[in-house]
């Protein structure tokens, strides 16, 4: 049905709407339903209705799963029970909903469903799970094998990719609630192998079905099982790989579902670590971010669920890490700072309180349910939040200035103030106070007001720990009236968003007399009471604010002459703002005030002349808020007044006073119809369009149902005493809405005005005034639509074949039609239809009239009261509103109850536009078919819009698309000669509207699918069509397009499973359900299938005789759309698509390779698998435990050149493995017998012209230089290998030779892909095959190396390691022992070197590991890559045995004894001048392999899991020493290698017990200060990448300290200077708190005496004042946006330094500008900090000629 936006919100109800138990009339429970129901007008009869739906929703469905028939019967029942929940929620008993739930899933999970089909019944099965609490798990288990097994089938499909099925691509899994850990672990361990792209698999099931909602007593067989292998294993991974973020997730789920369960804190300190890491945040000087991080970072909402989980409990350890987590970043939310983390770190922000929020409403405030309850040590306790809230306040304040927008800042406070309203409220109400004075800065009043807004609620309401904050809101909203400021259009929106928002919680009131009648009030509540008193000023200046306004937007002075007179788009924003402020500020009045208020409206209004376009409409405005608010009083100064003067002259003001309630209206009846018929036949333009807006909306308000008022307490205000309604909830139990339901008389006033207007223009239309007649039936249509009965009459019989009654339901929407009086809306469509048939035959070209009639036609067919749009647009702005003012702390529908009222009128409306879905009668057939001339006429702009309403029509009628796609088909066809161009193109648009609507229905049946693609093909012969036209072509591509994307597999067998069967009897518990059989209903669709390949090969060839090759492209295409995994596709057809292979054009040839490896996977013969124990095989028992690295007991698995299978019948006798974690084949045996379709692939592959042709059009180029690898055509040959053995190999074996020695680029590429296709379809040929394959293949190989260019190198690799991956290297020796050969055997270094690296890369073999290692050549340029391949086992993950593999350890060793050269040298300067001269000396040598070794590092940051720390550590002072100092691109590549992996390498993850070695290495400092340079700057990152492993070993922060003083102290001054950048970092991000013993030292460092003689400045003295210098400029620097206490004292000392000498003069103007700089924003703020000597001084210091100088 059509989606509503948020249609997920009407059935979520916000936790416990209604008593989640409501006994009804008949004595059920329900288990929730929507409370909005009880309080529409007519809740009565909506009992009786609901009952009887879900009693004719449980008899069709059950009966459709009965009678087996899934389309149209379960499909279409199913779709009215997600209605159902819409309307009334889950308004059914507990058994009803566990039959459901159980019944969806059964037919989710049956076995070959269509994947659309499952898409629908998971989208409702998601919803009846929604709310977790209604069902307890002893109500409801369900097994998760089914769902598992889905999940595999559709995720990794292994046919999809052959284009053999189609999934459309969006999947939702909710999880479900189970016991059975145990199995699902034993199912997925195997798969955790780290090397293999399988472990991201095996951990995202974990994180999808491992259940974490369990009750504590179950936790043994829950999380425990599988917590401790999981969380070491992610402690001991480094670097991201791409499974660490579903492993997080699952964590995240884990520590939220049981808080206080599961003991973190020894994991504290690395948790927080990781996420700081996985900020993405750039740090240091290089500003170097590794790049997997920008890819593999973990999700935002786990993050932000992990760290609220963590909060609390004794100690509360984890919120000690917190707040130093966002100390540290807090500078980045500074609006001056931008990047691309931005958008990860305002997330995090403003999802954080939320979180907490939503905790806290769990701890506190939730309804009691079966879920396991938090445990009272683990709570949140009033301290915690408030400790909370400080960590956050800094962040949030400097974000609400943010470049990207305060939204997400606004959101953060507005979660907070509910949180600790004393603490967040008074700094932003001290930054909105400074707001409202500047007149310069609007864009922080704009901030400032909108972080108001959220609060609003907090400061207003009575029951929280900011008594103060009352007092506030009339300053505020006096203070904010300057914002209504003509000259700044945003200003005048936020400032009225922001009074609207507060008056709807405030009544406005008078009621400073009642302090003298209350003895009992607090002092608080007599101050308000007294200020209660300027209430009154401030409507009036409001007013006057208003009409200012008003005067200065008339259009005069805002357009120039030129323009149109209509609005422009800021001016209605304006507009529209203004009425809603104006009628809620007099919504919110009390009667004096009110009295006071309309009558200056009056004056003003009555007293000025005002333009009709843009004043005057918004002076209607404001007289429209005032007379809604109360229209007795109103309407009596209004209503005689306005028809006065129409009397005399027609005016345009009047026409929105009459949007009120109706019974008032009634007192003017005479008047108002004596003017509506005199304006309505008005000749000029404007005045009956208004005149005409003025019927639709008297008639409006005379017919509809509605609520007549929106107060923010139900009685008036004169009850007790306002102020303690301030910010009140309403209640939904009681929430008195008045509603206005049309009586009697209106009824008869509503029928009298359509007579005397309506029935005149139906029986007589003029030519010359058609427009203005067409005008007043359409708003006569609009005004009364929801009295008139909708139109009726017999249905279009025979659209669908169903055993099943389809009928609709009729949901009553509070009007009874009277069949008495005349059936309007059946009139209006007769009469329009003649009149338009005249128009088309007559005068095409009246345009305007056709577009009035197309809306006319909509609306006669749709419209009942209200338009879909306009409900749309409401319920957004009810959300948003909703967002703002909700309380998520107490939840339970806290809202206003102006808003409760709002939603209760949405529930009313909605009701009104469930036509979805409603049965397709005759009058549809007639108009659509009308639609369908429309949208096939002569001018576009008239089919555009006809197409729209058909396309709508087609979405709202059942079925009505099988009626039209043979008629819109009928215009495509050839044999339709008398067509025109355009309504050729008409036709196509259409097709195009009914392929892409929401739902598009016609794309999955497969009649109207049999009817479609054929006639598309057969379209080119048409007689109207000329490709000359290229927007007919793009046409056409469109609409293929589209059925490509819409295409999913459409099923064929429909088969319903037995348990369904059973399900759907218990929901009957009816005597007979008939049977019928379902296998008819599947060999049909066979034949079908048949046909409509035949069909489309038909026309196929009769296009190709005289049409373009366009037809032939898209038949082919949509040929291949036809391939399916359960039925093989006719013998015509793979004739068909083998003869693509060597067609002229190449989009047909691609599409044939595709086809046709897609064609020999169905044909692929299924082989025997046998089940193996390993233990059996080696004789050694398994381990008992869990376990990683090599074991004895999979020896004989391993690659062993002693002992390989050379002979038949070793090779017989060895069991393989063909993927890296286990699965065993042994061979099985040919079933031999040929189907039809394998016998014509065999003649033509047979056939040596074909071969010949098809090897030259794959040897082609098809884009010089982008060509790689083609998989599609790997997999062609390697079906043809698989399928018929070696039959074919002659025939092609003379073109591989030929191509493999031809060095050209596209050759060798074609000889790669077809020898891939070889190796692996070989995979299962006997011996003597495989050995004689060998034996041709090797010397190939060796020919197409030898010709191996850079081009060629890719796909070479590509090739290999396709045919390797996954395959038992045992079954390839000869391909191994070839590789090896050939390096080893010390052929000159040239390029060909490059194939040991190449063939390393893609095989997990490791004995060659040793030979590669033991005769490591100077080494070639990709051998970087191998080594790190090499290391890659080298791990050190839980429980590791020691793995064969080499070691880091052996090779770093080696490494640096040849290295010697080089760390014997104070400084290594460029190369280059040696790298000519081909030296063979040892230092040359070392240079390379330096090299290397560099490249090595950088490969292996990414790649591997684990960093072998102490290893790379003894290359550090190398590195130090070679990498550059400042950036600059001219060095050469080694010394940017050296700057690479130092920044590579110190954002590396350290361990605790690693942190020691790193710091002693970067303390053994060398003699040069480029060492020192860089030590400082690995430091840098170092630090902030282990923020929190570092904190946590006190002795290690002591020595970071030390270096870092030590180094402040350096004799060269870019060491110090570097130094006192870190210093001021460390100190920024709290590294080490600014003691005073850390000052107390830098002040004396300071104070050195300096040498009176100027000559000495080489001076110890000078260095240690430079150094103390230094040290207090970084105190300075390291708060760049506040005044801490120290400062000022700082500063004063460091000015006394201005005059020293260099360089301590310069360090000191420096710091002095950055202060300046940093402190400029906020100056007036942080002036106060200093005393006024101080301030006399600053000013001094930073205006001072010296700034200049």
């Amino acid at each position: 049905g059509p989606q509503f936006p948020g249609a997920g919100v009407y059935a979520e109800r916000r936790s416990g709407a209604a008593p989640a138990a409501s006994p009804h009339v008949d004595g059920f429970v329900s288990q929730r339903e929507v409370v909005y129901n009880g309080l529409l007008p007519y809740s009565a009869r909506l009992e009786r209705e609901a009952t009887e739906l879900l009693a004719e929703i449980k008899a069709n469905l059950s009966r459709a799963v009965l009678l087996r028939e899934l389309w149209p019967g379960v499909a279409f029942w199913s779709r009215k029970l997600f209605s159902f929940l819409k309307l009334y929620g889950r308004r059914f008993s507990k058994e009803d909903h566990i039959l459901f739930i159980k019944l969806l899933y059964e037919l989710v999970t049956l076995p070959n469903l269509e994947p659309h089909m499952m898409q629908s019944y998971a989208r409702l099965l998601i919803q009846l799970l929604k709310k977790k609490e209604l069902l307890s798990r002893d109500d409801l288990q369900l097994p998760w094998r089914p769902l598992y097994d889905l999940y595999e089938r559709v995720i990794y499909s292994k046919t999809e990719h052959l284009g053999l099925i189609w999934f459309p691509n969006c999947w939702k899994c909710t999880t479900i609630k189970n016991t059975l850990s145990c199995q699902m672990l034993d199912e997925w361990r195997p798969l955790m192998c780290v090397f293999d792209i399988i472990m991201q698999k095996a951990v995202s099931n974990m994180e999808l079905f491992l259940p974490t909602i369990m009750p504590p007593e179950e936790h043994d067989q829950g999380f425990q099982l599988w917590f401790d292998e999981l969380i070491t294993l992610w402690v001991s991974v480094q670097n991201q790989p791409s499974w660490e973020g579903p492993l997080v997730n699952l964590f995240a789920r884990l520590a939220n579902d049981d808080i206080g369960y599961v003991d973190w804190t020894p994991y504290i300190p690395t948790i927080f670590t990781r996420i700081l890491r996985s900020l993405n945040i750039p740090v240091g000087v290089s500003h170097m971010v590794a790049p997997r991080y920008l890819t593999n970072s973990y999700d935002i909402g786990h993050m932000v669920l992990w760290i609220t989980a963590l909060l609390g409990g004794p100690g509360n350890p984890a919120q000690k890490e917190l707040t130093c987590l966002f100390n540290s970043i807090a500078s980045f939310y500074h609006p001056s700072n931008h990047g691309r983390w931005q958008s990860r770190l305002m997330r995090l922000l403003q999802r954080l309180p939320a979180s907490v929020v939503r905790r806290v409403h769990r701890e506190r405030h939730a309804a009691p349910s079966w879920i396991t309850l938090v445990p009272e040590g683990q709570r949140l306790t009033d301290g915690d939040l408030q400790e909370f809230t400080r960590s956050l306040t800094g962040a949030a304040l400097l974000a609400m200035f943010s470049k990207t927008g305060s939204t997400d800042a606004a959101y953060a406070l507005q979660n907070l103030a509910l949180l600790t309203p004393d603490l967040v409220i008074p700094p932003v109400l001290e930054k909105t106070y400074a707001a409202m004075e500047t007149l310069t800065e609007p864009h922080t009043l704009t901030a400032t007001l909108s972080c108001m807004i959220g609060m609003a609620r907090s400061l207003v309401s009575l029951n929280n720990h900011y008594p103060e904050g009352r007092g506030h809101v009339l300053p505020l909203l006096m203070g904010s009236l300057p914002g209504i400021d003509p000259n700044d259009f945003s200003k005048s929106m936020i400032t009225f968003q922001f009074i609207a928002t507060f008056t709807t919680l405030v009544p406005l009131a008078d009621c400073s007399s009642a302090p003298s009648q209350h003895e009992d009030l607090t002092e608080m509540e007599k101050t308000l009471c007294f200020a209660s008193a300027e209430f009154e000023d401030f409507v009036l200046q409001f007013l006057d604010r208003c009409f200012a306004l008003i005067d200065s937007s008339t259009l005069e002075q805002t357009r120039d002459e030129m323009e149109t007179d209509t609005q422009t788009h800021l001016e209605s924003l304006v507009e529209l703002g203004l009425s809603s402020t104006v009628s809620t500020i007099l919504t919110q009045c009390s009667g004096e005030i009110y009295k006071v208020a309309l009558q200056k409206v009056y004056n003003f209004a009555t007293s000025n002349i005002f333009e009709t376009c843009v004043s005057g409409r918004m002076v209607a405005d404001m007289c429209r808020a005032a007379a809604k608010c109360h229209p007795a009083e109103s309407l009596r100064l209004f209503v005689p007044h306005c028809c006065g003067a129409i009397f005399q002259i027609t005016d345009s003001q009047y026409h929105t006073v009459t949007r009120v309630d109706g019974e008032q209206l009634l007192k003017y009846q005479g008047d108002l119809e004596r003017i509506l018929c005199v304006c309505v036949r008005l000749r000029c333009k404007r005045a009956y369009t208004l005149a005409c807006s003025l019927l639709e909306h008297t008639l409006r308000s005379l017919s509809l149902i509605y609520p007549t008022e929106y107060r923010s307490t139900s009685g008036g205000f004169d009850t007790d005493l306002p102020i303690w309604d301030w910010g009140r909830a309403g209640d939904v139990a009681d929430l008195g809405v008045c509603w206005h339901v049309p009586d009697r008389e209106e009824e008869n006033f509503v029928f009298q005005l359509l007579s005397r207007l309506l029935h005149p223009e139906l029986d007589v239309l003029h030519r010359e005034e058609l427009l203005q007649s067409l005008a007043i039936v359409q708003h006569c249509l609009l005004g009364a639509g929801s009295m008139l009965p909708p139109l009726d009459g017999p249905h279009v019989s025979d659209l669908v074949p169903s055993m099943i009654n389809l009928g609709e339901i009729n949901l009553h929407i509070g009007v009874d039609y009277d069949d008495s009086r005349e059936n309007y809306r059946e009139s209006i469509c007769q009469t329009m239809r003649l009149l338009l048939h005249h128009i088309l035959d007559h005068s095409e070209d009246d345009t305007k009239s056709l577009f009035v009639i197309i809306t006319i036609i909509g609306d006669l067919m749709f419209f009942r009261g209200t338009h879909k749009k306009e409900f749309d647009s409401r319920w957004k702005s009810y959300t948003l509103v909703k967002k703002s003012m909700e309380n998520r702390l107490h939840g339970k529908k806290q809202h206003i109850r102006a808003l409760l009222i709002d939603r209760v009128l949405l529930q009313h409306e909605m009701r009104k536009l469930v036509v979805e879905g409603s049965e397709y009668k005759v009058v549809h057939q007639e108009l659509l078919c009308d639609l369908l001339l429309l949208s096939t006429s002569t001018y576009s702009q008239v089919r555009s819009r006809a197409q729209h309403v058909l396309t709508t029509a087609v979405g709202t009628f059942s079925f009505s698309y099988r009626d039209l796609v043979p008629r819109i088909l009928q215009l495509l066809s050839p044999q339709h000669t008398t067509g025109t161009q355009q309504q050729f193109k008409g036709a196509l648009y259409c097709l195009l509207g009914l392929l892409s609507g929401p739902y598009p229905a016609s794309a999955r049946d497969w009649d109207c699918v049999g009817e479609m693609w054929p006639a598309l093909v057969r379209c080119g012969l048409s007689p109207s069509l000329t490709l000359e036209d290229p927007s007919i072509g793009g046409l056409l591509d469109d609409v293929t397009d589209r059925i490509h994307r819409q295409h999913d597999t459409i099923g064929i067998y429909f088969t319903v499973s037995e348990s369904c069967v059973e399900i759907a009897n218990q929901i009957m518990q009816t005597k007979n359900p008939r049977p019928c059989l379902e296998e008819n209903w599947a060999f049909c669709i066979c034949t079908l299938l048949r046909h409509l390949v035949k069909d489309c090969m038909q026309n196929y060839f009769s296009v190709l005789w005289f049409r373009t090759w366009k037809f032939e492209y898209m038949a082919t295409d949509l040929l291949a759309l036809q391939l399916r995994e359960d039925h093989p596709l006719p013998p015509d057809a793979v004739l068909f698509f083998t003869q693509g292979l060597i067609h002229d054009s190449i989009c047909v040839r691609k599409v044939a390779i595709s086809a046709m490896a897609g064609i020999l996977k169905q044909l692929k013969r299924p082989r025997k698998k046998v089940a193996v124990k390993p233990s059996d095989i080696s004789g050694i028992e398994d381990p008992g435990s869990f376990c990683v690295g090599d074991r004895e007991g999979n020896r004989w698995l391993q690659y062993d050149s002693n002992s390989l299978p050379v002979s038949e019948q070793q090779w017989d006798s060895q069991p393989f493995v063909e993927k890296t974690h286990l699965t065993i084949i042994t061979f099985g045996v040919f079933l031999v017998c040929v189907v039809q379709g394998e016998k014509i692939i065999f003649e033509y592959f047979s056939d040596p012209e074909f071969i010949e042709r098809l090897i030259g059009f794959l040897s082609l180029e098809d884009r010089k230089g982008n060509d790689s690898f083609n998989p599609r055509r790997y997999c062609l040959f390697k079906g043809l290998f698989c399928n018929y053995g070696d039959v074919f190999l002659p025939l092609l074996w003379p073109h591989l030779e030929q191509l493999a020695s031809d060095p050209h680029e596209s050759s060798q590429r074609c000889v790669s892909e077809i020898t891939a296709g070889l190796i692996r379809g070989s995979k299962l040929w006997s011996f003597s095959k495989v050995e004689g394959l060998w034996q041709l293949l090797c010397p190939l190989i060796r020919t197409a190396l030898t010709n191996i260019t850079v081009e060629t190198y890719t796909d070479w690799g590509t090739c290999i390691a396709t045919a390797c991956e996954g395959r038992d290297p045992r079954k390839l020796h000869w391909l191994f022992e070839l590789l090896m050969e050939s390096p080893l055997s010390g052929e000159s270094g040239s390029f060909r070197d490059a194939r040991c690296p190449l063939y390393l890369s893609s095989v997990p073999v490791l004995f060659l590991f040793f030979a590669v290692l033991t005769n490591l050549p100077p080494p070639p340029p990709r051998l970087s890559s191998v080594l790190t391949y090499i290391f890659m086992i080298d791990v050190a993950l839980p429980h590791t045995r020691p793995t064969s593999s080499p070691h880091v350890a052996e090779f770093v060793t080696r490494v640096l004894e040849r290295l010697k050269p080089l760390t014997t040298e104070p400084e290594i300067h460029n190369h280059v001048h040696e790298e000519n001269s081909q030296g063979t000396d040892e230092r040359t040598q070392a240079v390379k392999l330096l090299k290397t070794v560099l490249k090595w590092l950088m490969a292996s940051a990414g790649r591997t899991f684990t960093t072998p720390v102490q290893q790379q550590l003894q290359l550090l002072p190398l590195l130090f020493k070679i990498a550059p100092v400042e950036i600059d691109e001219s060095y050469d590549e080694m010394k940017q290698d050296a700057r690479t992996c130092l920044s590579l390498m110190s954002q590396g993850l350290l361990y605790p017990e690693q942190i020691p070695l790193v710091l002693a290495a970067l303390e053994e400092v060398t003699r040069s200060w480029h060492a020192r340079y860089s030590v400082l700057t690995y430091l840098q990152i170092m630090v902030f990448y282990n923020l929190f492993t570092l904190l946590s070993l006190p002795a290690e922060v002591l020595a970071v300290r030390k270096l870092v003083m030590q180094l402040l102290l350096d004799e060269q001054l870019e060491v110090r200077d570097m130094a006192g950048t870190t210093l001021s970092g460390l100190l920024q991000c709290q590294f080490f708190p600014l003691d005073p013993s850390l000052q107390t030292q830098l002040q004396t460092l300071s104070q050195t005496r300096l040498p009176k003689a100027r000559g000495e400045l080489g001076s110890t003295d000078l260095l240690r004042c430079h150094a103390g210098v230094l040290g207090l400029s970084a105190c300075i620097l390291s708060s760049p946006y506040d005044v801490p206490d120290w400062m000022p004292q700082i500063l004063m000392d460091l000015s006394n330094h201005l005059n020293d000498p260099q360089p301590i003069e310069m360090t000191v103007k420096k710091t002095l500008s950055e202060f300046r700089r940093t402190h400029h924003d906020n100056w007036q703020e942080h002036r106060q900090s200093f005393t006024d000597d101080q301030l006399l001084v600053l000013t001094d210091l930073l205006v001072s000629p010296c700034y200049y100088a």
